[in-house]
């Protein structure tokens, strides 16, 4: 265990496909990397002193909820590589601990992880409790299936408490999973049960903040989004929070400086409470992964409201800002504020100083197809479905990143046939989004529900198409699923599909690295998770 210099096998591209022991891939260093996992362990331990709490019939304030859920979605894959952040967390986290500890009355058979006072070497403490602690592979790889889909759960939570949503049921779940990875008498089928009631909070979880975002800003509807520029100063916004979005574009009225989003923050276009800013200017670019060159020909300041960082160059550096549970060392970072408001008054004066972003395309993509809008079109998609004009949705949500062989997902959907229509959410959409597939009888080949929290608009979308044409079984519809996942809130998309019931989805581009063989084995028997092969052979499999 301490041979290697770190170990991180939480994203797909995880090195070799099997883990990053001496940097990572993402561009973590080590000592982040320990940080990460000393974090992740305090917050196993604050969440078992909740659930201690709780079965004592005490109160747990909601600052625990919130500090877990904080704590999960900074240990995301690319979204904080600044250790000193890391431990002032940590340090924080300890201290609500301890304010906690003393209303419990018998603390006698909390685990480790609850009692550990922060004293001594973190790195050395860190190499002790991180992923490799657990010598058993199998319990392992449950163990991190179900703490990696916690920290999509708790991204998820996190978006919706901003907008004043909160779900203490989903809390309090999210508490008693974490804490339950300490157990050492839980059996393969006790964490194999829990690693599926993740994934049931994790519909629960995406229906709260569903509701939280369409009540704040209006059902998602059909829309034309620019990908050109114009000749303003302007304000790049990357990542997922929309309450950072109405922020910056309530603060940049007025200043002349346009604001376009990056990544998964295009659908935030699709929403009607954003379109009343006329400053509000389009998109620029494409998935995370290619920002290190979009950012740099944007000239002006970025602002990294979640994960997706990639580490930046020299030549934009200054530029880039993050806030919420992101951070780069040697970038500002944008705080919150008592009343939950944030200042960006520095960038609106950094994106003055600069020239306007350089085009790097022209034209428009459309989107808006969550399930409000889908169901808006529901007869007339029954219909093309009753006379074969549809013959198969292709759910081809989730991720997208580096890999040379992620241009699969672009062959795949050039390869369909032109009686099939692709469902998607989150970035993987980049990979088909602008290849101009047509439509069928006025609907999109390509429908767009927005970012990756919107795959619960897939979902609702199936389970109101199984209630119309009078299934029992979800699995009946024509739908199928090759979906390709990059990290964390990939991984509570497929745990809720999969407590949903939906089975023989394609993953990829590879399995994840933290399934072990037995446990990969049992996903296959039980659900008929494979991976990818060639476009040829996943079309034939998954058409007929």
């Amino acid at each position: 265990m301490m041979e290697n210099a770190m170990f991180c096998y939480q994203c797909q591209e995880t090195a070799g496909c099997k883990g990053c022991t001496r940097s990572g891939v993402c561009g973590k260093k080590p000592d982040v990397a320990a940080m990460q996992d000393l974090l992740v362990y305090v917050t196993k331990g604050l969440s078992a002193l909740a659930e201690a709490l709780r079965q004592e019939g005490k109160e747990v304030p909601a600052e625990a909820a919130r500090r877990v859920s904080l704590n999960l979605f900074t240990t995301i894959t690319n979204a904080n590589f600044d250790r000193a952040a890391i431990e002032a967390r940590i340090r924080e986290t300890l201290a609500l601990r301890d304010r906690l500890l003393p209303q419990l009355g018998d603390a006698s058979a909390l685990p480790a992880a609850a009692r550990w006072d922060g004293s001594g070497d973190w790195l050395a403490k860190a190499a002790a409790v991180g992923v490799l602690a657990t010598a058993d592979e199998d319990v392992r790889s449950l163990r991190e299936l179900i703490t990696y889909g916690l920290k999509g759960l708790a991204a998820y939570t996190r978006h919706a408490n901003v907008l004043l949503h909160e779900d203490p049921e989903t809390d309090a779940f999210l508490q008693r999973a974490l804490a339950a990875t300490l157990d050492d008498s839980l059996s393969g089928a006790d964490l194999t049960a829990l690693a599926l009631e993740t994934g049931r909070y994790g519909v629960q979880a995406m229906a709260l903040l569903d509701k939280a975002n369409t009540e704040t800003y209006g059902s998602p509807e059909i829309t034309r989004v620019s990908i050109g520029v114009r000749s303003n100063p302007a304000i790049l916004i990357s990542g997922h929070d929309l309450r950072d979005l109405e922020m910056l574009l309530e603060q940049t009225q007025g200043t002349g400086v346009d604001v376009y989003t990056h990544s998964e923050m295009l659908p935030a276009h699709y929403y009607p409470a954003f379109r009343k800013y006329p400053h509000f200017a389009g998109n620029y670019g494409n998935a995370w992964w290619k920002q290190t060159t979009e950012f740099e020909a944007f000239n002006g300041p970025i602002l990294m409201t979640t994960n997706c960082i990639v580490p930046p160059r020299d030549s934009y550096r200054d530029r880039l800002y993050t806030t919420g549970a992101a951070g780069y060392p040697g970038c500002a970072y944008i705080p919150e504020g008592p009343d939950g408001r944030k200042d960006f008054s520095a960038l609106i004066e950094h994106a003055r100083r600069c020239p306007a972003p350089t085009e790097i395309e022209s034209g428009e993509i459309v989107g808006g197809f969550a399930h409000a809008q889908v169901l808006a079109l529901a007869d007339k998609v029954i219909d093309a479905v009753k006379r074969g004009a549809i013959r198969k949705f292709v759910v081809m949500a989730g991720c997208d990143g580096r890999a040379p062989g992620r241009s699969y997902y672009t062959e795949f959907a050039k390869a369909l046939p032109p009686d099939t229509v692709i469902l998607t959410a989150g970035c993987a959409k980049y990979r088909y989004n602008k290849l101009g597939l047509g439509d069928i009888g006025g609907i999109p080949r390509v429908l767009d529900a927005g970012q990756c929290n919107d795959s619960y608009s897939l979902a609702v979308i199936a389970l109101k198409l199984k209630e119309a044409f009078g299934l029992a079984d979800i699995n009946d519809l024509p739908i199928v699923y090759n979906i390709a996942w990059y990290e964390q809130k990939a991984v509570i998309v497929l745990l809720a599909l999969l407590s949903l019931g939906v089975k023989n989805i394609r993953l990829g581009p590879t399995l994840p690295a933290f399934l072990s063989p037995n446990v990969a084995k049992v996903l296959v028997e039980t659900f008929g998770i494979g991976g990818i092969t060639s476009v040829e052979e996943d079309l034939k499999a998954l058409l007929g």
